[in-house]
């Protein structure tokens, strides 16, 4: 669950970019102070997330292998917004996965599947592409101003229900209503 100064669904996805850069900068560490500060620059204007073609030469680097599970064994294009739930088959959209990801996850999201535990242990480029997504998708959709407090009024169209359920989310502000608008 995010912190208390984080309020609205916007906000959730930049405190969630905050913690990737706390990643990046301290070995794979979530520094708390360190998050709020970058969430502040974040909310605030004066930092901004990482530019597509930044992260595409970044990912280049990476070894060809499914990024959610390792392995370099039957890897296939995967769409980290499902296409079936309206994800475009760009490249901000696509990642590597092995079959056996590809499968179990189905048109979940990647929040969804993974759940609270091992969210944070998602490759940070991968998850700055897919929060950006969420950003644009909620900027499309009009709800990145959705307060904590009305948060339900997302829940009739989400799909996230089971995951809220298990994780003792229900509206509550979290990062499965990150997922709420596909």
């Amino acid at each position: 669950m995010p912190p208390h100064y984080v309020k609205t669904i916007g906000e959730e996805i930049l405190y969630e970019y905050a913690k990737l850069i706390s990643r990046s900068a301290f070995g794979g560490k979530i520094v708390h102070p360190f998050v709020s500060d970058r969430f502040k620059a974040l909310r605030d204007g004066r930092i901004t997330m990482s530019g597509s073609i930044r992260e595409w030469l970044k990912e280049r680097e990476l070894p060809k292998e499914c990024v959610f599970c390792g392995t370099g064994e039957h890897l296939q294009a995967d769409h980290l917004i499902p296409k079936s739930r309206g994800g475009g088959d760009t490249a901000d959209n696509v990642v590597w996965a092995c079959g056996g990801c590809n499968a179990s996850r189905g048109d979940q999201g990647v929040f969804q599947w993974l759940g609270l535990e091992e969210k944070d242990n998602l490759h940070r480029l991968v998850a700055g592409k897919y929060l950006k997504q969420l950003y644009e998708l909620h900027a499309l959709h009009g709800t990145l101003n959705v307060h904590k407090e009305s948060v339900s009024e997302l829940c009739p169209r989400c799909r996230n229900g089971p995951a809220c359920i298990r994780w003792d989310t229900v509206r509550k502000l979290s990062c499965f209503c990150l997922e709420s608008v596909f």
